[in-house]
């Protein structure tokens, strides 16, 4: 491929291809190639040599790098425990989630713990960012803020003003002059983030980037964004409901899958710290198809409540409605309940939804979503007092999970007295828990429901 010639890239997945074609060879779309100019002309043959880098041994452990706090507890616990300097953090959310106000209360509460904030604006004007500022109680916080999208006008601020964190909002407004491209094409997304996070290590600066999501929840852009950045946090949540999930599904100072628990309020995002209680406060009196899953998400165990309805279906082909799990997993749990315990499902609509607008993704759920598919069918409550994980293999046997002590505990702390684990989980000590152990999902519907 010659330097100087135009490449046709895919909007979806970032594959280059030498000239356009209907459908993607990286990823399969159709009508997803655009004429972009090249990044660059590309390096010129190596005519010296470099200088010789500095090696060294595995044994040697380097200082942990520092962190400063927010004061938001929640944020810093995604984060690892605080903002590491010169880190580069991607932030993706769907429209309206909450993205802009969570950085601006982050922003100005990292400010009042004395880290110099710059919070530059791509999408809005500086007025709409302080008139929600004002309604949010945030304007005696010495945050910077500026309004502008050409990159280079940017890092010269940022090199000017040399602030410990600079929130861009958002990369896919950003443009870089020598690209020859619109704003938020691939080819701009990726120079401009590719310039902000070199500029972030070189100057010791650590940068927020907010990104777009595509109709699937990803960020939108290539994927080579995602791998630039030492951070990826996704914001999620139902606008229906006041819950609002901080994830990171990427964190190289950190845990990953680690979780951060907000609400929205009146008064902007307020910070869960125990989204246990929360996520099961609205449970009423027990009744059928509710179950209550001690899972784990990250490191912080979290309960949350499953609930199933079943119901003869008018249709040729019932009906399968998942909220907060996985479609496939619920198919396969579904078949081996029919083929192992012989509790057939067919002509039956089953709807499943995870309370409160939390999205459980962990294998261990699948004896708490047996349990509610069985009670909601049957017609028969579980126990108020009972928790249950555990991971149903093909062949009907429960498979232990990680963490079992952890979720013990926290359903202790809340009130739970019972719990249904699969057999061979180390319990550990947890005081006031009756622990019943089950070997497979056939002895479980057998003492549970009376049958199997």
């Amino acid at each position: 491929m010659s330097k100087n010639s135009p490449t046709f890239t895919c909007t979806t997945c970032g594959a280059a291809h030498r000239k356009w074609i209907g459908k993607c060879e990286g990823c399969g779309g159709w009508n997803t190639l655009i004429e972009e100019a090249p990044l660059s002309a590309g390096p010129k043959a190596l005519g010296g040599k470099g200088r010789a880098i500095h090696l060294t041994d595995l044994a040697t452990i380097g200082e942990a790098p520092p962190r400063a706090s927010s004061g938001i507890d929640e944020l810093d616990r995604v984060l690892g425990g605080g903002l590491v300097p010169a880190s580069a953090i991607l932030v993706g959310g769907d429209p309206g989630i909450g993205k802009s106000t969570l950085l601006l209360q982050a922003a100005a509460s990292f400010s009042r713990h004395g880290v110099k904030c710059l919070y530059i604006s791509g999408e809005e004007a500086t007025a709409q960012v302080q008139m929600r500022a004002q309604r949010l109680g945030l304007t005696e916080s010495p945050v910077a803020l500026g309004a502008e999208t050409n990159l280079r006008d940017i890092l010269t601020t940022l090199d000017t003003e040399r602030p410990g964190l600079a929130i861009i909002d958002s990369i896919q407004t950003m443009w870089l002059d020598t690209v020859d491209s619109a704003p938020g094409s691939v080819s701009q997304v990726r120079a401009a983030c590719h310039e902000l996070v070199t500029f972030a290590k070189r100057r010791g600066v650590a940068v927020i980037l907010v990104g777009h999501v595509t109709k699937d929840g990803q960020i939108a852009g290539p994927r080579v964004v995602e791998h630039m950045v030492d951070t990826v946090l996704y914001f999620e949540g139902e606008r229906g409901h006041q819950f609002r999930i901080l994830r990171a599904v990427k964190n190289r100072f950190g845990p990953a899958d680690e979780i951060g628990v907000f609400e929205m309020t009146g008064n902007g995002l307020q910070q869960v710290l125990n989204p246990s209680a929360l996520f099961l406060s609205e449970r009423g009196q027990p009744s059928p198809g509710s179950a209550v899953f001690a899972g784990i998400e990250g490191t912080r165990p979290v309960l949350t409540e499953i609930q199933a309805l079943v119901a003869p279906s008018p249709l040729g082909t019932p009906r399968r409605t998942v909220v907060g799990l996985d479609g496939g997993r619920l198919s396969t749990i579904l078949a081996v309940l029919e083929a192992r315990c012989g509790i057939p499902f067919a002509g039956l609509d089953v709807f499943l939804n995870v309370a409160g607008g939390m999205r459980v993704t962990e294998p261990a759920a699948d004896l708490a979503v047996a349990a509610a598919l069985i009670s909601a069918r049957e017609d028969v409550s579980i126990p108020p007092e009972t928790v249950l994980f555990g991971e149903i293999s093909l062949s009907g046997a429960l498979r232990p999970v990680s963490q079992t002590e952890n979720r013990l505990k926290e359903a202790a702390k809340l009130g739970f007295s019972q719990a249904i684990a699969p057999k061979g989980s180390k319990l550990g000590q947890v005081e006031g828990m009756n622990v019943r152990q089950m070997p497979d999902l056939t002895a479980f519907v057998g003492e549970m429901f009376g049958a199997g």
